[in-house]
């Protein structure tokens, strides 16, 4: 239920919104006066934009792939670049399939995948207990979601049966990260962010592994960014799968995709 208020209240909003730095405060207004109940919850999320709480974690939700996904403080807010990544892995996933979400955060490139097509049988997991809990509210009956570091939850029943791997792992340089917005920096957690060295450190890691869970014929998709995508589809391919770049222009996203051979 969105809260009524008068012309000039919801003026006020803005102007304080776009003191407080935020670009779009139009558009962050009417998403807060859509999401608040009372005046006073109003005023409240208002207060948590304006002190720097990232947007998403003020409103407790997040849009991707059509879906209003849960995220809670602590929570890495999915981005809508990686939209496209859920769009490579839709015309990739057989029917029916098994689908694995690793570092799934929210769980939101899952369940949009497990949304978009029917006979998914979905596993998650990530490290963080605050990801897991979001995860397990946005995953729901779709699938199971566990904690614990890349593969090491899951079932060893899923070795060789993976037809798709998602593993939106952080690829943020560590000395990079003290430079990414405070919305980032300050209330998304840094496992979810530092990337290592070079940003390749978790990506390395799942690539090295991934032969191993992928059904021959499956593909692992990770997303890096534009300046790492030749490095990345080196360690992706480093491990035996068949690697390949994609970009989107209009979304600003890389993802490289590395293949099982099936055969």
């Amino acid at each position: 239920m969105s809260v009524s208020v008068s012309p000039l209240s919801l003026s006020t909003i803005v102007t304080t919104l776009r003191a407080a730095g935020c670009v779009f405060a139009e558009d962050e207004a009417a998403l807060l006066l859509s999401t608040a109940g009372t005046p006073a919850v109003l005023a409240a999320m208002v207060e948590r934009r304006v002190a720097g709480l990232p947007l998403e974690h003020v409103l407790g939700w997040a849009e991707f792939c059509g879906l209003r996904v849960h995220v809670g403080p602590g929570v890495f807010v999915p981005r809508r670049r990686t939209e496209f990544l859920v769009q490579q892995a839709v015309g990739l996933t057989p029917t029916p399939s098994v689908v694995v979400d690793l570092c799934c955060g929210s769980g939101a490139l899952g369940a949009a995948l497990a949304a978009a097509l029917d006979g998914v049988e979905l596993h998650a997991s990530d490290v963080e207990p605050a990801a897991v809990r979001c995860a397990r509210r946005n995953v729901g009956d779709l699938g199971q979601v566990y904690k614990g570091d890349l593969f090491a939850p899951l079932p060893d029943s899923l070795r060789g049966r993976v037809d798709v791997l998602l593993a939106n792992v952080p690829y943020v340089p560590t000395d990079d990260v003290e430079l990414l917005p405070a919305e980032a920096r300050i209330h998304e957690p840094r496992v979810a962010l530092d990337g290592g060295g070079d940003g390749l450190d978790v990506m390395r890691r799942v690539a090295a592994e991934a032969p191993r869970w992928l059904a021959p014929g499956g593909s692992l998709l990770v997303e890096t960014s534009e300046r790492q995508a030749s490095r990345a589809r080196e360690a992706v391919g480093s491990g035996g799968l068949i690697p390949r770049v994609v970009t989107s222009d209009e979304l600003y996203a890389t993802v490289v995709i590395g293949t099982r051979p099936a055969v």
